[in-house]
């Protein structure tokens, strides 16, 4: 599976981005599917995590602003952002973990989020 991330750019504060990621090869097999970030000089900080079943988790500093989604119709994660803040700026990135699997095995590049104030 490869996981290929879109829609990153800049915006200003308060503003809104959808990014997604979308999955190429066997999308069925992937349970869990989640969004991290990493900003410069930061550990990399999970921000949501959207299982098969559709139960979601979103880290306390995005809860209420960002809306995680998946179409496995169209194999594409999503990651709604409304009400952005400087802080949200890093660079965001999608992972899936299969059936089985403890860790999450599959990883996009990335795409950069900048929220200027």
């Amino acid at each position: 599976v490869q996981l290929v991330e879109s829609g990153g750019g800049l915006v200003q504060a308060g503003g809104s981005l959808r990014l997604s990621c979308a999955a190429s090869g066997s999308f069925f097999s992937i349970n869990t599917m989640a969004w991290y970030r990493q900003a410069p000089g930061k550990e990399r900080e999970l921000v949501a995590v959207i299982r098969v079943v559709g139960v979601t988790y979103y880290a306390d500093s995005v809860k209420g602003r960002f809306t995680i989604s998946r179409d496995n119709a169209k194999n594409t994660l999503y990651l709604q952002m409304n009400s952005l803040k400087p802080e949200d700026t890093a660079m965001y990135y999608c992972a899936g973990k299969s059936y089985g699997s403890i860790e999450y095995n599959y990883w996009g590049q990335g795409t950069q989020v900048t929220v200027s104030s």
